[in-house]
């Protein structure tokens, strides 16, 4: 493990592909965990753009889409497809550990948001 902040999710055997599950209690928003293609992914539960829950969106494919005026974010990388909104979400590492899932937070470097960090792309 790297020196990342991590936080016990659980058991998350029952989340099936294409489904979600939101962590409110986590960082300043909540975490949202979206299972795609067998892989659990975890994005900070708050749109860029419409300061709004993304877990009350849309999960298509690799696709989270915020409720409220559309743009999209993937959950691999938390990169967004475009305006409105104007910059990606924390996207966190989640991984198994002893059956339990483990979301890890990228450390967080505000003076160049494009920094490549452990692997995660920054985009806050």
């Amino acid at each position: 493990m790297t020196d990342s902040e991590s936080y016990n999710l659980g058991n998350l055997d029952d989340l099936e592909d294409g489904e979600m599950r939101v962590f409110e209690d986590i960082d300043d928003y909540g975490i949202v965990v979206c299972k795609v293609k067998g892989e659990l992914y975890g994005l900070e539960d708050n749109c860029s753009h419409a300061d709004t829950p993304l877990s009350e969106g849309r999960l298509r494919g690799f696709q989270l889409t915020c409720p409220l005026h559309g743009t999209s974010f993937d959950v691999r990388s938390g990169t967004h497809s475009g305006p409105p909104a104007y910059e990606g979400v924390t996207c966190y590492k989640v991984e198994i550990e002893d059956g339990v899932a483990v979301a890890l937070r990228p450390k967080s470097d505000k003076s160049n948001s494009s920094d490549n960090v452990d692997g995660f792309f920054q985009t806050r």
